[in-house]
This record gives C-alpha cells, structure tokens and sequence, in this order.
C-alpha cells in the first residue's frame, strides 16, 4: 500500500515537473514576440515602455522637432530698453565691465563686420554662465537641504534659450573649420573660468554676464542696422525660429534678430539683477526669481 502511494505521489510530482516548463514556455513566448513586433515598427512602444509622441501644430501638422517641445515655444516680449546700461560703481562692478570691453576688441578685430559668425561666437559663449551657475546652485541646494527659491529653473531656462539662439544662428551660418576649433578652445576655457569665478564670488560672476549681455545687445543692434541698410540680405527666418518664437511664416532675418536681441536684454536685466541680490548681502533663494523672462 506504501509503495503504491509513494509511486502516486512520486508520479504526480514528476507530472507537475515535466508540466511546468511547458506552462513557462507558453508564458513567456507572446512577449517575446511582442517585444520583436515592437521593434519592427517604430510607432510602437520599446522593451522599455518608450516611445516617440506624436505632436501636432495647431493646424494638425505634425510637430518636426526634437530639440524642443511646443510648450517651450513663446512670443517674444519686444518692449525693452535698448539703452539701459548699470553704471559701474564699486571695485566689483568695474573689473567686470573692463574685463568685458577688453574682450570685445578682440572679437571685434576678429569678426569686424561678419555678424552672423560674430552671433555663432557669441551665443556658444552666452550660453555657458546660466549653465554654469544653475549647475552650482543645484549642488549647493542638494548639500544644504534648502530651496533655491526658483533660480536654479531660472538660469537653466536662460541657457536653454541662449541654445536656441545658437540653433537658429547656425541655420544662417555654416562656421568654419578654424570657427569651430575658436569654439572649442574658447568654451574650454571660458566654462572652467566662470565656474572658479562663481564659486568665488557670484556676485562678480552675475554682474560680469550683465555687462556681457549688454554687448550682445549692442552686437544685434548693429547687425540690425546692416540687414536695414541693404548690407546683409534679409532671408527667410530658418523653420526652427518660426516655431520657437511663433513668428509668422513670413517672417524674416529682422524678425528673428529683433527677437534674439530682445532676449538678450532680458537676460541682461536678470543677471544684474541676480548680482544687485548679492550687494545687498542676501542669498538668490530671498528673491523671487525671474521664471519664464526672457
């Protein structure tokens, strides 16, 4: 009788055992090829669950780019002050306003009337203060356990849009060999300048891409003034700056430098702003930031 319950038992366990890779193999085989359909057709999600959204225009067009999404497109604020200039008033305020002039000679001797690679220069510079200074502000937040009041979003934002500004420009201007190579070894050593700078005084840092800022004012105006004149043509605005800054299908080479120069003054606004903070013995996180300025 023993014998023939263990023999039972035995057997239904060895049932069970030839029985479960069977139900495991079932189990696993429609992933499998689900996961090879996936593949094979990119509108389809991936293994991981990803896949590209299909955006649309207004008009039901499909969205054609990456770099950038329809809710960071705006329409540029026009009403600024082409004049305004912070007089340089402490030791602090005129380093960063000499240092400023003195490297505009140089890429004014450099460029001279070349306005569109003077704008690519330009632009690849601009773009790595905000970056720079979101950067340590976000590792000094993480370290302090404290809110940064905002300024970290600020200053990525105002990178992000100095970016763009170089996305439009090289769909005007193709730099270059010796451009780029200008590029690479003024990004080199501009980015670790300006992050020894902020960390020892951000203060100087802010007032210092203030007074940058108000030269690229200055260049777009000049730039401006040629495209008026009859001494540049007015081309066709590139695509990408007529979905990021809503500007209408018709506009042009003016319209798209009117709206980079007015970004430019807003930035110039904030950073003397954000350096005015710093004076006044407080930290960025005290004042409202300025989100979505630019």
């Amino acid at each position: 009788m023993w014998v023939a319950v263990v023999g039972f038992i035995g057997g239904r366990m060895m049932s069970s055992a030839s029985a479960a890779p069977e139900q495991k193999e079932s189990s696993v085989a429609p992933s499998i090829t689900e996961v090879k359909e996936k593949k094979s057709d990119n509108s389809l999600s991936s293994y991981w669950g990803i896949s590209k959204q299909k955006i649309t225009r207004q008009d039901g067009t499909e969205w054609p780019w990456n770099c950038f999404m329809p809710g960071d497109t705006y329409r540029a604020d026009l009403s600024i002050d082409l004049t305004k200039h912070h007089v340089p008033k402490t030791l602090v305020d005129k380093v960063a306003y000499r240092t400023v002039k003195f490297l505009r000679v140089f890429s004014d001797l450099y460029f001279q009337k070349r306005h569109g690679c003077h704008a690519m220069m330009l632009e690849t510079v601009a773009a790595v203060p905000p970056m720079v200074g979101g950067m340590l502000l976000h590792l000094k937040s993480l370290r302090k356990f404290q809110h940064a009041g905002g300024w970290i979003k600020a200053l990525l934002e105002e990178a992000e849009n100095e970016r763009m500004h170089l996305m439009t420009v090289i769909e005007l201007v193709k730099p270059k060999w010796h451009e780029r190579l200008l590029v690479l070894t003024v990004q080199g050593v501009f980015f670790n300048a300006f992050f020894v700078l902020y960390v020892l005084s951000p203060k100087l840092a802010h007032r210092f891409v203030g007074y940058l800022e108000e030269e690229a004012v200055a260049s777009y105006t000049e730039y401006l003034k040629d495209i008026e004149n009859g001494n540049i043509e007015n081309v066709p605005a590139p695509a990408i700056a007529i979905d990021y800054w809503r500007l209408p299908e018709d506009a042009t080479l003016k319209d798209v430098i009117t709206v980079i120069r007015a970004d430019e003054a807003h930035h110039r606004d904030s950073n003397h702003y954000a350096s005015d903070i710093h004076f006044q013995g407080k930290e960025l996180k005290e004042a409202p930031a300025p989100i979505g300025y630019h």
